[in-house]
């Protein structure tokens, strides 16, 4: 019963809320939005420029990159717990 409580609380909620946005009206100029790319150089004017040209390879590229460089990090804290004397591949659960 208080999952049907809190799904209907939480309806209720996202209605007002679209109900207060659509009451600003019409009327109102497009925000756009660019990264300021004038003092960048190298793989950051690149990133910026990336942006400012198209979000969707913008938006492909971030989500190409942000795994790879958590497995890249991953490997890389792996290694060194290994040199530091860590060993979790026969760790015993405690908590069992």
């Amino acid at each position: 019963m208080t999952f049907l409580k809190n799904l209907t609380l939480t309806a209720v909620a996202f209605l007002l809320t679209a109900q207060t946005a659509l009451a600003a009206g019409g009327g109102g100029e497009p925000i756009v939005l660019v990264a300021d790319s004038r003092k960048l150089t190298g793989i950051m004017a690149w990133w910026a420029n990336l942006y400012n040209e198209s979000h969707f390879y913008f938006t492909l590229l971030t989500i190409i990159v942000i795994p790879v460089v958590g497995v890249i990090f991953g490997v890389l804290a792996d290694i060194v717990m290994h040199f530091v004397g860590i060993d979790l591949s026969s760790r015993d659960l405690a908590e069992h």
